[in-house]
């Protein structure tokens, strides 16, 4: 393993030891953990001395947690938990952590020997294994649920180590600070957050999943190739002929209960995750919270420049929840009945992309217009075609599943990847997969939210997805959005001729010429009070 490219550009982020040829944890981590896995460790004060031992232990003394971490720990299991629910805890689940941590060493090499076994149509072999995806390179990496709940239980040990992380453009993955939180500002959604994530715990702890998730940086590349779509420019949209898809206007629901397949948005923060493991709680922590799978991308996925994104199909819904920003809250179990692919992925796709923050008047420049409209293209366009599975015959395998069986890596999942890199039209013809999304970039980071559903909707229509269904969150600017939209594709416009539209709107509204917002604009007569449109 020492010589794998891909082994080596993550170890230094995790906290297990590479001795030749094998991983292991340290003989006093051992100890440790076997004392937990016996449910040696009864309260929130405990929890955490032990969690100091254990990262003395690791060498990670030296880099000290959050100042009120311990204090966080103790509210949450001494006082806020009942004391059936901390019986259970520590009785039940956080021993089977300890049982689940002391196999991550042999996790983590059963994946590394299963992983290559993914190759394309001409029999190369495609790198899927745990690894720093850096930014500008795209590319592709499989974890099985039990890998992703073993890197979530060193998160919430604290066992990461932090050195590099900021220099690397990464978000801190250790738990600490969302302890720290609860304790420094105490709030309900706060304390909700962390329920959700105990609950996953819960879940996975009495029931292992089986499936496979997928974590991909995607990247329209700055200059022209002979292979991927480059950055587009704005002759690009302005000549566009590709017809403008069909609209969905939701007023109610939640992108994440969209009825259909459809890939998800995440609203994001360039960095993955935003404030998910802080204080944050709107739309992409929020998502976060109820599908804790999707912090294992947190680990080794560095910011995203403007041309990239990150496609996440797999995880699992674990919590039912109500509310938003400081009225959400944890409210049971939730059930996934999502189906799952060939790879036993479930069918839930999100896409992260970040929107402009603060982008005042300058939004309506033309440059920031293609920033907006590329990121989002870059999001909903399937240009890697990592699409297509079919099972790899059994007796290509025989040689790699003695190491696995244990674990459930190879028999259940990693065995049953085989990609073929179909034509793009006939995939996309194929998979009636839609866009779910709503007001992105236009809460917290101030975005036009009527530039921000056109932008969305020909980025949309330019990579060939069926239909958008927009969430609308009964916003005001919103109301007429269905009319607009109807208008609009009954004059059989193309993506080029409604990005002109737009463009033309945001150098006048750049200049001052108007300050309406843009569907009033284009459509003036339905805002007229009795007036109808023909």
């Amino acid at each position: 393993m020492e010589k794998r490219e891909d082994w080596r550009s993550i170890l230094p982020y995790l906290p297990v030891v590479m001795r030749f040829p094998s991983l292991f944890w340290p003989s006093q981590v051992v100890e440790s953990l076997r004392e937990l896995e016996c449910g040696r460790v009864d309260s929130g004060r405990l929890l955490f001395i032990f969690m100091t031992e254990l990262r003395n232990s690791l060498s990670l003394s030296h880099e000290p947690l959050a100042p009120s971490a311990a204090h966080g720990y103790a509210l949450f299991f001494d006082e806020l938990m009942s004391r059936e629910e901390c019986r259970k805890w520590f009785e039940e689940v956080l021993p089977a952590l300890g049982g689940l941590l002391l196999r991550l060493p042999s996790l983590l090499e059963a994946h590394y020997k299963n992983v290559d076994m993914v190759i394309d149509g001409e029999g190369a072999t495609i790198r899927t294994g745990l690894r720093m995806l850096d930014s500008q390179e795209a590319g592709i990496v499989f974890l099985t649920q039990e890998l992703i709940a073993a890197l979530l239980a060193c998160s919430f040990l604290c066992l990461f180590p932090v050195h590099d992380r900021y220099e690397k453009q990464l978000q801190p993955v250790n738990f600490d600070q969302l302890f720290a939180s609860l304790y420094d500002d105490y709030s309900q959604k706060q304390e909700s957050k962390i329920w959700c994530i105990l609950h996953y715990f819960r879940r996975i702890s009495s029931d292992m999943p089986k499936g496979v998730v997928s974590f991909e940086r995607k990247v329209l590349p700055w200059d022209d190739d002979s292979v991927h779509i480059s950055y587009p420019n704005s002759n690009f949209w302005s000549t566009s002929v590709t017809p403008l898809c069909r609209f969905e206007v939701h007023s109610s629901g939640l992108i994440e209960d969209h009825s259909s397949e459809a890939i998800e948005v995440d609203f994001a923060n360039e960095y993955l995750g935003g404030g998910a493991l802080r204080r944050g709680c709107v739309q992409e922590e929020i998502r976060f919270m109820i599908s804790p799978e999707l912090i294992a991308g947190m680990v080794f996925l560095p910011a995203m420049a403007d041309n990239e994104a990150v496609d996440i199909v797999g995880v699992e819904r674990f919590s039912s929840y109500k509310g938003y920003a400081s009225s959400f809250r944890f409210s049971g179990d939730y059930v996934d009945d999502k189906d799952i692919d060939a790879l036993g992925r479930r069918k839930t796709r999100i896409v992260a992309i970040d929107a402009l923050c603060g982008p005042g008047m300058r939004q309506y420049r033309e440059k920031f217009l293609l920033r907006e409209i590329n990121k989002a293209f870059c999001g909903f366009l399937q240009q890697s075609k990592y699409q297509q599975y079919q099972k790899i015959p059994q007796e290509n395998f025989d040689a790699a599943t003695s190491t696995s069986m244990e674990t459930n890596e190879g028999k259940n999942s990693y065995q049953e990847i085989r990609i073929f890199l179909n034509d793009y039209d006939m995939i996309e013809k194929s998979n009636d997969i839609g866009v779910a999304t709503g007001n992105w970039g236009c809460g917290a980071f101030g975005g036009d939210p009527e530039v921000k559903t056109i932008i969305q909707w020909l980025a949309a229509s330019q990579a060939r997805r069926p239909y958008i269904a927009y969430y609308t969150f009964r916003l005001g600017a919103l109301q007429n959005l269905d009319k607009v939209t109807c208008w609009i594709l009954s004059q059989r416009w193309t993506v080029g001729d409604l990005w002109n539209m737009l463009a033309e709107y945001s150098t006048s509204r750049s200049k001052g010429e108007t300050n309406v917002g843009f569907l009033r604009w284009l459509l003036p007569s339905i805002y007229a009070h009795g007036s109808r449109m023909d």
